[in-house]
């Protein structure tokens, strides 16, 4: 063998390693890629949990593009804007979500799927309850009000509600509140159904306007009342389910929470506490523009995190679903939802 011809093989030689670490490597980051597009395993964790599969409509398969990379701790971040959109986060099949998430450090919307689809609200109207109460009585909440709204907000308590609601005069609470917000998917419940305040059709949307108001516009007493009940909400909801699903359990403390559940019957499946409630259930109702299902469970978890991020998750569960699974539903989504936007 030639001088020459030896020199070109040991130059070929020489390259032939790092010609296949290039290729090895540029394999390996398309397979993780796609890993990370499609993957998922179940159960909660305490590190970034894998997505589930399915979508917003209950299709599997499609991710919902949400913010921001699900991969750092929940605590990291704080104090910090929430970074731009990085990760889908799906919604489990059989599902209807609608959510949205607010950085309240830049007042921008960082996250948002169905963000504007009507759902019944459930106990969700609560917190309008208890602001039109405050913003139409000046001076000291006398005791046995205070008694009303107390239980009310920390505990969802359903006869509270009730009892405030007639004493506003029922739908025209969720009127004055929708034009002093400026909530244009909020409507109070159907005419045949006036008494019936978890009827009232809200959307994500104007549930974080709601809260946006609550922390920039709303008088410091309104606000200090109401963000301060919810700070303190119970683990037992007056009416015996247990409270402690989505935001609560999905992401680190402080947070202020307002729940709602509904069409899961009048028994919870685990009892923490004596209740008394009623489960009310008839089919899709018109109320002036799209249909609102008040068929199917509904399960909301929503709130203010940290007083720097709100949190709005909305859902219809499928039909026959029980509180259990459809309360770790939730949470996942929260938890998922949270990371991505962390």
């Amino acid at each position: 063998m030639t001088r020459s011809r030896t020199a070109a093989v040991l130059t070929v030689a020489a390259a032939l390693p790092a010609l296949l670490t290039g290729c090895s490597s540029g394999g390996a980051a398309r397979a993780g890629g796609a890993a990370d597009a499609g993957g998922g395993s179940a159960g909660l964790r305490a590190s970034a949990p894998a997505a589930p599969a399915g979508t917003g409509t209950g299709t599997p398969g499609t991710p919902v593009r949400a913010t921001g990379p699900a991969t750092r701790d929940a605590s990291e971040g704080a104090g910090r804007p929430l970074r731009s959109p990085a990760r889908p986060v799906r919604v489990p099949a059989g599902v209807t979500a609608g959510y949205s998430v607010v950085d309240l450090t830049t007042g921008k919307t960082v996250a948002q799927h169905l963000a504007h689809h009507r759902f019944r609200s459930a106990s969700v109207v609560k917190i309008l309850i208890a602001t039109d109460y405050l913003e139409r009585h000046r001076g000291a909440i006398p005791a046995r009000d205070r008694a009303l709204l107390t239980p009310m907000l920390r505990g969802s308590d359903d006869d509270a509600a009730t009892a405030l609601w007639r004493r506003g005069g029922q739908g025209e609470i969720v009127r004055r509140m929708a034009r002093r917000i400026g909530l244009s998917e909020t409507s109070p419940p159907p005419a045949a159904k006036p008494g019936f305040w978890g009827y009232t059709a809200i959307s994500a949307a104007d549930i974080a306007l709601v809260y946006r108001y609550l922390l920039k516009r709303a008088e410091p007493r309104v606000r200090d009342f109401v963000l301060g009940n919810l700070r303190q909400a119970w683990r037992c909801a007056s009416d015996g389910f247990d409270q402690r699903f989505g935001i609560p359990r999905a992401v680190p403390r402080p947070w202020a929470i307002k729940q709602g559940w509904s069409g899961f019957g009048s028994v919870p499946p685990v009892r923490c506490a004596r209740a008394k409630a009623v489960s009310y259930r008839i089919g899709p109702v018109t109320m002036g523009r799209e249909p609102v299902d008040f068929g199917r469970p509904v399960l909301h978890t929503t709130g203010v995190i940290s007083d720097r991020l709100i949190m709005v998750v909305l859902t219809l569960q499928p039909s026959g679903a029980s509180f259990t699974k459809s309360a770790e539903r939730v949470t996942k989504l929260a938890r998922d939802l949270y990371l991505s936007v962390t």
